[in-house]
Formats: C-alpha cells, structure tokens, sequence
C-alpha cells in the first residue's frame, strides 16, 4: 500500500503518529485527535510548498499510528515515542544541566546515600531534584555528621582490617570493620535518614524522642545526649521548611530569545516565593519541521490573539520582528508544547505552577496530565496550573526570564567570554562535585611501546595553569606497556607524598584516559585509604568525562561549554608536558648509547658531559681542553678520537 492509500485509511480517533523515510528510521513524531485529518494535513498543496514541511513529506515514504483513548495518552505516548525515537524533525530538548537526586541503597545490606543524577529501578529510593545543586550536597553533608551514614564506594560485602578517616572523625558508623557497629544499629540510622528525605520530620522527631528518654531511663546518658542533638538539629531545619512554605508557592518561570534561527530559553526555580536557580537551554539548529498544522502560529482556543506576538520572544524584540519570527517557521506555541511534555513527563517532581510566555493547543490537557502524574507520584491531588501571564508578579518574572535569555544567547551564540567564578560554579554543577574547584591535578602517561615510559602532573589553580606546581614521574615498577598500572603507580606516589607532607588534596583529580586510567587510580587513592576524593577522566575523541562512582552515567558536555573547553585544555597540557618529557628522555637514553661507545666513558661520565655541555652537538665541537675541563685527558683524546672516526665513516 503507497502512502497516499494507508493515510486515506486511517482511523479518526486520537492517536500518535510516525512518519519513516526509506531506510526505515523514524524522522517525525507527532500526535492528533484525528489521525487522518491531521496526517493528510500535510500534503495539502499550500504546505508542501512550505520549505520545511516540504523536506519532510519529501523524505517520508511510510506512516505507522498508534490509536490512544484520549489527548492526554497522545501527550504521554508521543514524549515517550520522540525520547525514544530522537526524530530529527522535532523539537528535541537538549540540556547540558541535570538537577541532582539523594540517593538511598537500600538495596544493599548496608545503605549509603549519595548524590546522583540519574534515576535508576535498583532498588534505591531517590530523593529530590534539588536545586541549587549543592543543595543536594549539604543534605548527604549533614546526613554524614548526624546520621553517621556514608557515601563511600568502600566494598561492605565483606569486612575490612581497619576503618577509614570518616569514622575516626565522627561521620560514619564504619560498618566495614566487624564489632564498631551492629546490623540493628546500623539500620536505625537508616530508617532515620529516610523519615529525613522523605519529609517527615515529625515522625522522625517522635522516635527520637522515644529513644533518648528510654536511653536516658537505662542511665547511658551519652547515647540520650546524641539524640537530643539530632532532634534539635532536625526540629531547625523543620522551622525553615515550614518559613519557606509560608513565603510562596513552588514554580517554574520560562522566557526566551530567538535569533538567526538560534534559540535560548531560561527556566527559573522559584521555591517559596524565592529563584532559587536557574537552567539554560539552547538550540543552534532548529529542526526543519515544528509546526504540527497548517495555522499553528494562532492562538490557542480561549486566548488572546495577541498573546503569542506580545510574549514571543522574551528580549526585547519588537511585534513586526516576532512576525518575522514566524514567517522564517519558529512558532513558539508548538515549541513550548514540545519543551515542556519532554521536560515533565515522566519526572516524580513537578512544581504546582508552571508560567510560560506563549499559549498553546494543548496547555490544559498537559495540566490534567501533570496533575494525575503527581497525584500518583505522591498520594494526594495537587492540581499542576501551566499559565500564561499577561500582567503582575507573574509577567515581570516572565519578562526577567526572557532577559536573561537573551543575555544568554548572547553569551553562547556570540561568543562571550564567562568570568572564572562562571566557569568554576559551572564545573562543580557539571561534575557534581562538593564546592566550586579551586585546584585540579591532571596526570597522563607517555611511551613508545613501553619504552621510557613518564608520567606527567600538571596543575590548574584559581583560573590559571600554575606551572611552579608541575611535576614529571619516571615509571618504575612497571616493564612493557602498562597504562593502566603506570597510572595507578604516578598516583600513588603523588598522593601518598602529600600525605606524608600533611598537605590537602586538591578539589579534583582528572586524568588524561577512560575507565581503565579512572580505575587505576581510585585502587591507587583506596590503598592509601583517601575516600570521597573527586576523581575524573576525560577521554579524547568521544570527549566524555567519567566519574568515579558513577561510570554508568558520564557527562556528555555540549561542543561550545565552556566547563568542556577547561577540561581540554588541562588535558591537552598535561599530554603536551608529558610528551615533552618522553622524548626528552628518548633523546638523552640515545645519546647516552652514542658516548658510553667510547672507551673508558660511562654512564656518569656521560651524565657529566650531558649536563656540562647541554647537548651532544656541543659535546662533539668541544675542542681537547674543554673536554678536559669535566673528564680526564686521557677520556677526553678518546671522545675525539671517537668522533674524528665516526666523521670519517660518514664521509665515505
């Protein structure tokens, strides 16, 4: 059946469809409340002349449909289908910046919190998104001190002979070595920390106050003292939340700037009456097809048709420029539709007020689908209000948005240069790493085919390359081509140099590899008994930056960051030292073998000469009483006899 017969029998019902080229992929997602109607849409003669549509009915040979009971089991099954799918005719978000979650093993027989960015069925309960990003950091912090549980990525399937530095120092229960805690200690805590995340503060109050009068009732009066401690703790943050609920309602605030086809939206937090952050999303090539329908540049039902010219574009463009917008096929109204079904659907948190620039088609039927979404999420009915405000509060903080999109369209599009204080706030968020990074030390190695094989350290400090803290390591312990046990070999020695020093480690430890390189050195740092140290690596062509403890999950920046753009940077020079090195010690491993040639020179009279003269050239135009002057006479009448004959040979 050609295309043209299978869209003429398709059914009128509600549904999504997907349009496929010759080879089979997927190029469109879209979905209808009828499926023929809008699919035969496309092929009317006003819009096949329409450049962008025209690409797509162009390469479009087939039409599958999936029939759905209502608008909003289209919504959900099209987000589905399109992350699914990656088309490239539609709107796909892109987004260089994840919030983070706390997460709790409980899959494990003792649980750990840590912080992580992806949400996975393993068993663990995941808590958040919080933003600000350390955020998330300051909660697992204080559940470190006060619950004495862990983030470690120590094995706890078996015991180990001696505890680490965090149990010494009164942050971990140090369930790794037999005897310092029990299975029912431990699991106490655990219980407390997830009445912590989950929110329930009362109930968590409640216990504890139970068990510090009954510690208190058996006289261990120590035990009772750390109870009291914990509720007064929790009883404070419990005053703030209840503070913060009071200033306002939680919301999320979009506003954009559209410019030469290149497109950059800002979404504001606001938690309790406050912008707490702020996230950034760009396009640099919109896909060739957005719109769904032929007049989807109007309003939506029920709103005023000026909305959609007046709110366009967030920065500062007048209404004949957002025509222009429209006329060039940037709609708004489909964009955000799209935008915000990839952004909330799916997702366990989804804030009760959503405020956008633009109406469009399907606004209310996403609100009803949000809703049902965190009424399941959650237990309870919350109703999810995606608005479109015209004026007040709402629309200042719309119009604020939409400036800072514009400021930051500028800045990525029109190449700005981001401050350092920038650029180390970015990093901490991209990495997740416990505070802006003041100091990184970067290690790669260096050899021909195991031979001569170095190590080079180079350091990046307080937004400069500080080049008095370089260091260069010739490799051992290791024979033949070894990368991974040199890597392990460099960092032991580095970090275990500082322990001796009693000085502090740096805020991140990035190597010049991929998993292998990242391994060797977490064994390295856990033989030295150094936990929590940030550790990542960044291999080259892919440029993807894995972490250690969530290798699963590496950080794809996008070409233009300018978090990526360090990272290269630092890895670049520290392969460019390490080379330097290498063939430096090439060249004088050569020249040693020419000179220990002559009789009665070794290698330190070789080293002698090398360093006296700077070069083996120089050593060769030395006359008979500059060579005398750093060996013998006797070794010096040798040195030239030796060149006088090799000069000779050459000559022949």
């Amino acid at each position: 059946m050609d295309l043209s017969s299978k869209i003429r029998s398709l059914p009128t019902s509600a549904g999504v469809y997907l349009y496929k080229n010759a080879e089979g992929e997927v190029i469109y997602v879209g979905k209808a409340k009828n499926l023929r109607s809008r699919v035969a849409s496309y092929f009317h003669e006003g819009r096949i002349a329409d450049a962008k549509t025209g690409t797509l009915v162009r390469e479009a040979v087939d039409v599958d449909y999936i029939v759905v009971a209502n608008n909003k089991e289209a919504l959900a099954l099209e987000n589905h289908l399109i992350k699914q799918k990656q088309p490239r005719f539609n709107v796909l978000l892109r987004d260089d910046k994840t919030y983070p979650y706390v997460q709790l093993t409980l899959g494990e027989r003792f649980p750990r919190v840590y912080v992580t960015r992806r949400l996975r069925k393993d068993g663990s309960s995941y808590y958040g998104p919080y933003f600000p990003a350390k955020l998330a950091y300051r909660i697992v912090d204080l559940i470190h001190r006060h619950f004495l549980v862990p983030s470690c990525k120590v094995d706890l399937t078996h015991f180990h002979p001696r505890a680490c530095l965090q149990y010494y120092i009164k942050r971990c229960l140090g369930p790794c070595v037999e005897g310092l805690t029990s299975p029912e200690i431990y699991q106490e805590a655990v219980r407390d920390v997830k009445l912590f995340l989950e929110g329930r503060t009362t109930d968590l109050s409640r216990s504890l106050r139970e068990r510090m009068a009954e510690a208190a009732e058996a006289e261990e009066y120590e035990r009772a003292a750390k109870y009291r401690d914990l509720i007064s703790t929790v009883e404070q943050l419990q005053e703030k939340q209840r503070i913060a609920a009071v200033e306002g309602d939680d919301a999320d605030v979009f506003g954009y700037h559209y410019e030469n086809d290149m497109l950059a939206v800002n979404l504001f937090h606001v938690r309790g009456g406050r912008v707490l952050d702020r996230r950034e999303f760009f396009w640099e090539e919109l896909p060739e097809l957005e719109t769904e329908h032929a007049d989807s540049s109007r309003a939506a039902p029920d709103s005023d048709p000026s909305t959609s010219l007046r709110a366009g574009s967030q920065g500062g463009m007048s209404p004949s420029d957002q025509l222009e917008m429209q006329a060039a096929g940037f709609h708004p109204g489909e964009f955000f539709s799209a935008l915000l079904t990839q952004l909330y659907i799916g997702q366990p948190y989804v804030p009760r007020n959503i405020y956008v620039p633009v109406d469009f088609e399907d606004r209310e039927a996403l609100g009803d689908l949000l809703s049902e979404q965190l009424a399941a999420a959650g237990g309870r009915a919350t109703r999810v209000h995606i608005e479109v405000p015209q004026r007040g509060d709402k629309r200042a903080l719309i119009d604020l948005a939409g400036n800072n999109a514009k400021q930051s369209y500028d800045q990525r599009f029109r190449v700005l240069k981001p401050n350092q204080k920038q650029i180390q706030e970015a990093l901490q968020d991209a990495l997740g790493l416990p505070e802006p990074p003041k100091r990184i030390e970067c290690f790669d190695i260096s050899h021909i085919q195991g031979a001569e094989t170095v190590a080079s350290m180079v350091v990046w400090e307080d937004g400069r390359m500080k080049k008095a803290d370089y260091r260069k390591f010739i490799i051992r312990s290791v024979d033949g081509v070894d990368d991974f046990a040199s890597m392990r070999e460099v960092v032991t020695r580095r970090y275990k140099r500082l322990q001796e020093e009693k000085k502090k480690n740096p805020s991140l430890v990035l190597l010049d590899g991929g998993l292998g390189q990242l391994h060797a050195a977490a064994d390295a740092l856990a033989s030295l008994e150094i936990i929590n140290q940030p550790l990542a690596a960044i291999a080259k062509r892919e440029e993807i930056i894995y972490i250690f403890g969530q290798e699963n999950e590496p950080v794809v920046l996008d070409h233009h960051s300018p978090v990526l753009h360090l990272m290269q940077l630092i890895r670049d020079e520290a392969h460019r030292f390490a080379v330097t090195f290498h063939r430096k010690r090439r060249q004088m491993r050569d020249r040693s073998t020419e000179l220990m040639e002559v009789p009665g020179v070794g290698a330190r009279t070789t080293r002698r000469l090398l360093e006296h003269f700077g070069s083996m050239q120089a050593v060769k135009q030395a006359d008979a009483a500059a060579l005398s002057a750093v060996v013998t006479r006797v070794q010096a009448e040798g040195i030239l006899d030796h060149f006088r004959g090799a000069d000779r040979a050459d000559k022949r």
